[in-house]
């Protein structure tokens, strides 16, 4: 289960998606999710849906692959699915005693939850498509304004990235940690949820020394390679804007601009 976490994962590829830079994907990435609260219609989410689904198939990222992501979180979406179901009143289709389930909840259900997913998958393809520095180099530079007013970018955009890369290896620990305990005798399996959580508390003492001490070799690796921050740090890899990045641009607003009609005409 733990492993079918693909946020923070990245799938390495030559694809248009992975060679755009990584400006254009985050700010790309933000357009669609923002989208994805604008439309409210069949039409609106089929856009997005599209959108999407055009998107994956131009990366090359396998389809089961970016799926497996929903996994972890299926009780969440089904959470939400169910109680958007009830909580709204009018036209009254099935009635359980005092819960009716009405026309009105069933498509605020199916709406919310088709979100959720939309919007788990498209955040998943930024990190699968684009490599932790250049997303490191992409948020400080759509940051860099703000540092005229003390905002600091580069340690922000650090923090993030740094935040992002380690879930991948922080729940690969936490997948050892439990085939350990299981393996003394643990049980993770059996009981009620309740019981569940209640035996995942032995996990989080191992797991939280074993996190300080990944981040105490990574800060000691970077003081061996003299780190000192943003400040007069030249880069490898100059990013630049490119064909491609205009033809994605123009492409995200015609997005942007159907997903505004959807929302004025229908």
């Amino acid at each position: 289960m733990l492993r079918d976490i693909t946020l923070g994962q990245y799938y390495p590829g030559n694809s248009v998606i992975h060679r755009l830079d990584p400006r254009v994907k985050i700010i790309g990435t933000m357009v669609y999710i923002v989208a994805l609260f604008v439309v409210h219609t069949f039409v609106g989410f089929a856009i997005s849906f599209v959108a999407l689904a055009a998107v994956i198939a131009v990366s090359k990222v396998p389809v089961k692959f970016i799926l497996r992501g929903l996994k972890p979180i299926f009780f969440i979406i089904l959470f939400t699915f169910v109680l958007n179901m009830f909580m709204y009143s009018g036209e009254v289709l099935v009635k359980i005693g005092f819960l009716q389930i009405t026309k009105e909840g069933l498509y605020t259900a199916f709406f919310m939850a088709t979100r959720l997913i939309l919007l788990i998958i498209g955040s998943s393809l930024l990190t699968l498509a684009t490599r932790p520095m250049s997303l490191t180099d992409g948020i400080e530079s759509l940051l860099k304004p703000f540092s005229k007013i003390g905002l600091p970018a580069h340690e922000l955009a650090m923090m993030m990235t740094i935040a992002l890369r380690f879930i991948p290896t922080l729940l690969e620990e936490t997948d050892k940690i439990m085939k350990a305990q299981q393996a003394r005798g643990a049980d993770f399996e059996t009981g009620n949820i309740f019981k569940r959580a209640k035996h995942l508390i032995p996990i989080l003492i191992p797991l939280f020394i074993s996190a300080f001490r990944i981040a105490q070799d990574m800060a000691m690796a970077m003081e061996a390679r003299c780190y000192r921050g943003g400040d007069n740090r030249t880069r490898m890899n100059v990013m630049k804007y490119s064909k491609i990045d205009g033809v994605a641009c123009v492409i995200l607003a015609l997005f942007v601009g159907a997903a505004i009609l959807e929302r004025i005409l229908i």
